[in-house]
């Protein structure tokens, strides 16, 4: 067995052995407390920046989620809205009806929920209409390869337009280059993000942008 290294860990190292266990749902409530004590400290700064938290598929099977989380938000004083909770396509799909039914709730609370990775999954058009989500997040793979494969560029702009005929915000996940967000803006797709814009940073560091640059009203990154 090796030995644990220091410093930060991808998520892809710890998450699996986690859902394996059952350990999940404690850290997933660690993260929430973690992101809504982050939000205060920006609000109380002047800044309202929505946090993003995924949810893996126990999560989505525990009914008390709902309650859990309207308690922390409470707690900490953060406005529903500012939360976005992000799901995949196969988490929702694994037990659709307990699943939609904690979505629901989640909903309900004013939380955004999200279609995280979209395209990866095997979500039904017929099931996506039925779920009470706000956005969907078109998969990297998918945005990477859209200016070099024509398949590619296609499944964006079909789920571009799915999105928008669904009355939902269409987020392109893993935007790298100028050409990916000529490409995007081009298709109309709504917010963007990845390393063309930031890298991921700390709250220190994001403290210190926000300071800079002012409020972000809305947490997102038009198409620019």
């Amino acid at each position: 067995m090796a030995a644990p290294r220091p410093g930060p860990h991808p998520p892809g190292d710890f998450i699996p052995a986690a859902e394996g266990t059952g350990i999940i749902l404690r850290l997933t409530e660690h993260v929430l407390e973690l992101a809504l004590r982050q939000m205060r400290l920006w609000s109380d700064a002047g800044h309202a920046v929505p946090v993003a938290v995924n949810l893996s598929t126990r999560c989505l099977l525990d009914a008390g989620l709902p309650d859990l989380v309207g308690r922390l938000l409470t707690e900490h004083g953060v406005p529903a809205a500012l939360l976005r909770l992000e799901v995949t396509e196969s988490a929702v799909m694994g037990d659709a009806t307990r699943c939609t039914d904690v979505l629901k709730r989640l909903h309900d609370l004013g939380v955004k929920l999200s279609i995280d990775d979209f395209g990866t999954g095997y979500t039904s058009m017929a099931h996506l209409r039925r779920l009470p989500v706000d956005e969907l997040k078109i998969d990297r793979s998918f945005v990477l390869g859209m200016t070099t494969a024509s398949h590619d560029a296609v499944l964006v702009r079909t789920a571009i337009d799915l999105g928008h005929n669904l009355g939902l915000t269409v987020v392109a996940e893993g935007v790298e280059g100028a050409e990916h967000v000529a490409a995007l803006r081009a298709l109309g797709c709504d917010i963007a993000q990845g390393y063309h814009y930031a890298r991921p940073m700390g709250g220190e560091q994001m403290s210190e942008l926000l300071d800079r640059v002012g409020t972000i009203h809305d947490g997102s990154v038009p198409v620019v």
